[in-house]
């Protein structure tokens, strides 16, 4: 099966900060300490694209919304009240709003569930690796580093960002 991001072109970027037993949120929150520089590469790398998200994550983010875009992945269609949000209720609907926009990339942003339906279409994830294990509602979700490479690693004060890939 071929998917609509296949077949646009569009490369499917999953980013998110996991510490070492999976977590990435807690009542849509970062469980850990703020990490400055981890934000920072973060906001740069998603700036000019849109970006991937779910209902919680988007209110959660709305007072300072990441991306050009914002396309969010909801069962139920609800107007934002922003101008650079769009709904979507797939991958395939999300990567065809980020094609419209002239877009040859969408950053996933999370939740979990967000991160686990997209899972299987990613092209790259990069992931800010945070020492320690924290509480947590929300986790990162499994996949087999055998179908993966990692292509960098970069250390930084409190955290480790790895870029992995998926081969061709």
């Amino acid at each position: 099966m071929v998917t609509e991001a296949e077949r646009l072109g569009v490369e499917l970027i999953s980013i998110a900060a996991v510490a070492e037993n999976g977590v990435v949120g807690e009542d849509g929150e970062l469980p850990w300490p703020s990490l400055p520089a981890d934000k920072r590469q973060y906001r740069a790398r998603v700036a000019d694209s849109p970006v991937a998200l779910g209902r919680r994550t988007f209110d959660a983010m709305r007072a300072d919304l990441p991306g050009s875009a914002q396309i969010v992945l909801s069962r139920t269609e609800r107007d934002y009240d922003v101008d650079t949000a769009y709904h979507a209720e797939s991958v395939d609907e999300a990567v065809e709003i980020a094609e419209s926009l002239g877009s040859d990339r969408l950053y996933v942003l999370g939740g979990g569930a967000i991160y686990a339906l997209f899972q299987p279409h990613l092209d790259r994830m990069v992931l800010s690796r945070v020492p320690g294990e924290y509480e947590g509602d929300t986790v990162y979700p499994d996949y087999d580093e055998r179908e993966w490479r990692l292509a960098e690693t970069t250390d930084y004060e409190g955290f480790t960002l790895e870029e992995w890939v998926r081969p061709d």
